[in-house]
């Protein structure tokens, strides 16, 4: 107890006084200085997932106007066609029996087509008529894509044959034409059945 009770010498106060600092300078970075060097390292990170989220989510935002705006665009021009549920082949039936008319023509039926794990069908007909002239091909083909339904027009093949007419006219043209129709519907609001492949 003596050895507290004696006044300490100037080199012990020094002495004493840098411990007191080192423990004071110790205690300020690992309570004070590290927590916040973490906080603000943290916060840092968070920023920049932030950032980054925001930047996705702003392209996003631009495509979803930009599909908007195309949407408005087709609804604006009547390009907008309806996409029937399934099962759409009566008014497929009238449809065609409506464009071709008194042509001659040959259709061949393919079963309705599902993609996996889609709602989209596709019911896709091979399709081969005799027009008597070039505009006649073109307003058929015209009245298939201008239809109320989604449909592809594909593989056209058209072929000019010379046919015998009447003596004052000498020699006539008609035109064959083979080509593919797609039609699409979907399953939301129909129900899928035997005549359907890919269910």
């Amino acid at each position: 107890m003596k050895i507290l009770s004696r006044d300490f010498s100037i080199k012990e106060k020094l002495l004493m006084l840098v411990l007191l600092l080192l423990l004071v300078g110790l205690v300020y970075y690992q309570f004070v200085h590290k927590p916040v060097e973490e906080s603000l390292a943290k916060a840092a990170n968070e920023k920049a997932a932030l950032e980054v989220e925001v930047t996705a989510l702003e392209t996003k935002v631009a495509q979803l106007e930009k599909m908007k705006a195309e949407i408005d665009d087709v609804t604006k021009n009547g390009t907008f066609k309806i996409m029937p549920s399934y099962n759409n082949s009566k008014q497929v039936n009238t449809l065609l029996n409506d464009v071709l008319g008194s042509l001659g023509y040959s259709i061949t039926f393919s079963n309705a087509s599902r993609a996996e794990g889609s709602n989209q069908v596709r019911r896709n007909i091979s399709l081969q008529f005799t027009a008597p002239d070039y505009e006649t091909v073109e307003k058929v083909l015209a009245r298939f894509s201008g239809s109320d339904f989604r449909c592809l027009i594909g593989d056209v093949r058209v072929a000019a044959n010379t046919r015998s007419g009447s003596a004052a006219s000498g020699t006539e043209r008609a035109y064959t034409v083979n080509c593919t129709l797609t039609f699409f519907e979907t399953l939301v609001g129909g129900a899928a059945d035997d005549g359907l492949s890919g269910k």
